[in-house]
């Protein structure tokens, strides 16, 4: 069984390029072809999976595992899941460190840095803008969405200028941002 899992397991991890949702289809002939899981089962492990921390591909691979073979068997499918991925890593890395000195290599890198932080800002820009603008139409003004403008300086101003509050853990900030949405209604 933890043979069967773990086989299975590295195959979607060596074909399921995309992130986790791309490994959803491999999932879904999982289900037909080995009977640990039916799709309505599969349905719940990605309600759950994408309900707790992790990527989705791996909180699965380890619920499957779970429910199949107990521990070992989470274990078991969670290191056929991300094996794959580590030896192209590896791969990858050995030929970037021999080739890293040359200078096409190097310039491709160089060229690549500005088009990352590129898209890492564009991100920022998106869900900035989803959390302080309220969609319809009129300028961009007055559709601000003043509460978490609000909410947004007062965080800047806590984890940048207070020293008491500047060193607490992301995870501090996360859960305190997450209880003043609730309770001031952010998003509803």
């Amino acid at each position: 069984m933890l043979l069967n899992l773990y086989w299975e397991f590295f195959k979607t991890g060596l074909f399921a390029v995309g992130g986790g949702l791309a490994t959803l289809p491999f999932l879904s002939r999982m289900a037909d072809t080995t009977g640990w899981f039916t799709h309505s089962q599969l349905a719940d492990m990605v309600a759950v999976s994408e309900s707790t921390p992790g990527p989705l591909g791996v909180n699965t691979a380890t619920y499957v595992g779970f429910t199949t073979a107990g521990i070992p068997g989470a274990i078991t499918a969670t290191l056929g899941l991300i094996t794959p991925s580590i030896l192209i890593i590896l791969v990858i890395a050995a030929f970037l460190h021999s080739f890293r000195e040359n200078r096409y290599v190097d310039a491709a890198f160089r060229t690549l840095r500005p088009a990352s932080t590129g898209l890492i800002a564009a991100s920022g820009l998106t869900v900035a803008s989803a959390a302080l603008l309220r969609s319809g139409a009129g300028s961009w003004l007055s559709r601000l969405d003043w509460k978490g403008v609000l909410l947004a300086a007062v965080l800047l101003v806590a984890t940048r200028a207070c020293k008491r509050t500047r060193g607490l853990h992301p995870l501090v900030w996360i859960g305190i941002s997450a209880a003043v949405g609730i309770v001031f209604a952010f998003g509803g």
